[in-house]
This record gives C-alpha cells, structure tokens and sequence, in this order.
C-alpha cells in the first residue's frame, strides 16, 4: 500500500517566503554592487559644484564659459552625460555641497592643502602653482629678488587665506618680514591698491594674476613665495573608487592634455584679450578691408538707423573687419555673433560679411531698444554697446550697483566707473548674473569711440583732399591757412 503525503499549508508559505526572500537578498546584492559611475551613466546626470569666478565659470554675453567649466563639460561629455553646474557662492558652500552630495565632486581650482587632504579626495593633478609677489613698475623702484627685499616694505594679502600660512613659515627665519591681513577685499582689490601705489607688494596665485594683468598693465610678477603645490578637483571620501578612476583615465587622454594646454592659453593668457588702440593699423585696414564691408555697413545703417561709421568702428572693434575671425569662446565673423544672437537675428552664416554685418546691427539695435527710453543720447548707445559686449544681464547688475552707490545708474560716466566692481567677488557674489570682466565693456565703449573719431576724420580730410584736388594751385599762406582750420575742426576728436 502506497502512502502520500499532502503539502502542508504551513510549509509551503515557509517555502515561499526563502524564496521571496532570497531574490530579494540577490536583487539587493545587485544593486549593492552599482558603482557610483554606473549610478552618474544611469542617471545620465554628472553634478558638480563650482563658484562664480574668472579662474572657473562664468557668463560672456549670455553664454557660459570658464577653464573649469569647459574642463567639466569635456569630462561629462566623456561620460556619455549631461553636465548639471551648482554654482556656491563661497568655499564653505562649495564644500557644503559636496558633503550633503549635492554635488559627485567640486571643481574651482583647489590648492591640495593639508586640511583639505585630511578631509576629502583629490582627483588627477591639472596644474600647479604657487603665490607670486606683484609689485608695480615705477621710476626708482626695482623688483625685488629675495625675501630680504621685502623687508620693510607695505604687503597685504586676503585674510583667512593659505598665504597667512607660507608668510609665518617664511618668518620663522626672516623676522624683520611683515604684512596685513585684509578683511572685506577680494585680490582685484589688493591688485588696484598696488597699482595705486597704496601698496608695495601683495601676494596672488600666478595663474589668476594673467587673467587680470591687462586690466593692470603697470603691474608684475617678481618670483615665487613657497614651492607650487597640486591643484585638482576633490571627491569626498568613499571605498567607492569607481569615479576617481574614471577621472584619471580620462585625464591620461592625449586629447584631455591638449584640451587642458589649449584652456589655459585661452583663459590665463598673459595678453590682453582686447587689441590695442593702434592708429597705424587702423588705417591700413581702412585701405585694405573697409572699402568693400562699406555698402554691407551702410546698408545695415539704412535698416537700423545707427550711423555707419558707428556700425564699421564695432566691427573693427570686435574682428578688425576679418570675416574668418574667430574668438577662444567661439564667436565669430565681422560682428562676432555668438551661436544664440546670430539664431536671434536671422543670421545663417556668421562668417559671410553681409550677413554678420546686418545681423551684428539688429543684434545691437535689440540691446538698445531694452535700454529705458529716458536714457539721452550718446549715453543710451554707450550702454547698448556695453550690453553687446559683455550682455545685457551684467549691464543691469552694474547699473543696480551704481544705484546703490549713491550714482546715477542712467549716466554712461557713473556706470562706466562701476563696471569693473563685477569682477570683485564682494560685489559679484551679490549680483545676479555674477562675475563678468566689467573691465572690458569700458575700454570696448572707449576704444569704438575712438575708431569712429578716426574713420570720421579720415573720411572728411579725404573729401577735403578730393575736392582741393580740382581747385587751382593755392598760395602756400592759403594752404598754411586751410591746414590750421582742418586741425581746429578734427583734432579735438582724436
């Protein structure tokens, strides 16, 4: 006789919860075992922090740029990723963000410093660099050489910064050797104070010094304080690796080092990225260049109603009327349009002169037409060609700041004078649109006027020539006579 034994309900439930519980256990094993890059691929998001700055990321003309941010992008772009940027306003929100993990890592331009170390992961080393005495260049003054040098002599640097620490090792054996700690300012300002010969020296990482040094041309690097110390970025601490070693690969890439070389020409070059004044060039572009752009210029003229001259003296100012020219940042043509103003103003080809010029005159008669009404002329194009330089989101921020200065924000002389303040951290942390080079809308405003003085000058003494050409010979007191009126009419404007 046979016997079968029926299932016990019991049992079978016991049964069926291991096994529940077991895939459970393998699905959590799984997921477990996803890296902190498989998690960034899956995502399709890599979020790093930054700050606002001109050594890191910022706005030009609406678009954003900066070594970092390039540097960043490449890498999310390797990734196969969208880059999301969290932008602090200080280090100790940048730090913040990191250890919330708010951010997979933050990239500013971060020295390797021993409390840093002790806290956090630093990614692959992507330069160098050491703080530099600046000093400025004046008769009787002769750069110094040696620490005994310094002795004696004004010297401030930020406060709270890790130069406090180089200049106390350095006293340890020069004790005769002082300096300030200054609160409020940022390195624009200890720069300023010691091209204003308030100061006699100040103490500035190298590589952010070329990035301003046009804006300060009496000033120079004399040698360095301490040995250069790594810059990268930095991760949190983790037994997950799996991002820092994809950071390494990435930049043992041949085409990341040339990428790396091909940023730091762009952003920390040591020329002015504005061309300066030359007469001489000047009108030999105007023989050379100019007289076929000049129906293109007129015609935009005609569609715009700003005045040709004007017109050609922008397009010299931005590409010295070449229309192949091509900017670090990607703008390009006659006018310099970028990607989004040339989508804004119909332009196809930013590199066919025609098209560049009209598109260049709509796109300034757009920045003009958001400059209030009540703004009087010239004034009113002086801010809109400030706005086609350095956007018009940054003209605001500085119009608001010269308001709050106590100045009238619709004056061209007071805003021009507050301009610059967008680029101290004090101010354009503040702001809204951050930091820009507000520098450059000044000299780029001063530097059309100018061009336009001269093509004018240039135009009506040609006509003038022109039209003495078909008259008799004159006495040579008449031509005396005539040369002193010329001079009276046109070299003020010069």
């Amino acid at each position: 006789m046979l016997f079968t034994t029926k299932p016990h309900p019991l049992r079978e439930l016991i049964l069926f919860v291991s096994v529940v519980i077991f895939m459970f256990s393998l699905v959590m094993i799984s997921l477990r075992s996803s890296t902190q890059l498989d998690y960034i691929r899956d995502q399709g998001i890599l979020r790093v922090a930054t700050i606002n700055n001109p050594m890191t990321y910022y706005l030009e003309r609406g678009e954003a740029v900066g070594f970092e941010y390039e540097l960043t992008k490449a890498f999310a772009d390797h990734l196969g990723v969208e880059l999301e940027l969290y932008i602090s306003k200080d280090l100790n929100e940048l730090f913040s963000l990191l250890n919330q993990r708010s951010a997979h890592f933050i990239a500013a331009n971060l020295l390797n410093t021993d409390q840093r170390l002790n806290q956090l992961i630093p990614g692959p080393t992507y330069r160098e660099s050491a703080p530099s005495v600046i000093y400025r260049t004046r008769q009787g003054f002769k750069a110094p050489k040696s620490i005994e040098q310094l002795y004696g002599k004004s010297i401030a640097i930020l406060a709270n910064s890790s130069y406090a620490d180089i200049l106390e090792q350095i006293q340890q054996e020069h004790s005769e050797l002082t300096w300030e700690e200054r609160e409020n300012q940022d390195m624009i300002d200890l720069l300023r104070s010691v091209h204003n010969q308030e100061l006699d020296f100040t103490l500035i990482d190298s590589y952010f010094f070329n990035t301003q040094r046009s804006f300060f041309p009496g000033l120079r690097k004399a040698f360095a304080l301490g040995d250069p110390k790594p810059i990268s970025w930095f991760l949190t601490k983790s037994n997950d690796t799996s991002l820092l070693k994809e950071m390494y690969r990435f930049f043992a890439l041949e085409e990341t080092q040339t990428l790396i070389a091909t940023l730091e020409a762009r952003y920390f070059s040591q020329q002015n990225p504005l061309n300066f004044f030359d007469t001489l060039s000047f009108r030999k572009h105007l023989e050379e260049r100019l007289v076929p752009l000049e129906p293109y210029f007129k015609n935009a003229s005609n569609e715009t109603g700003f005045a040709w001259e004007l017109l050609a003296a922008l397009g010299y100012q931005e590409s010295h009327w070449n229309p192949d020219a091509v900017s670090a940042t990607g703008v390009r043509g006659i006018m310099m349009l970028t990607h989004a103003a040339a989508s804004e103003v119909d332009v196809e080809d930013r590199t066919d002169p025609e098209q560049s010029i009209m598109g260049g005159a709509r796109y300034l008669q757009q920045m003009k037409r958001r400059i209030p009404d009540r703004i009087p002329e010239p004034d009113h194009t002086w801010f809109a060609l400030a706005a086609y330089n350095i956007g018009y989101g940054h003209l605001l921020d500085a119009r608001r700041l010269t308001q709050q200065k106590g100045k009238n924000p619709d004056r061209w002389e007071d805003v021009r004078l507050h301009l610059p303040l967008l680029a101290q951290e004090r101010y354009y942390s503040q702001l809204r649109h951050g930091y820009a080079r507000g520098h450059e809308p000044v000299q780029y405003v001063d530097n059309i006027i100018k061009y336009m003085d001269i093509l004018q000058w240039e135009l009506q003494s040609n006509s003038i020539l022109e039209q003495f050409s078909t008259l008799p010979p004159l006495s040579e007191d008449s031509l005396q006579d005539i040369s002193e009126r010329v001079l009276r009419n046109f070299a003020p404007s010069l």
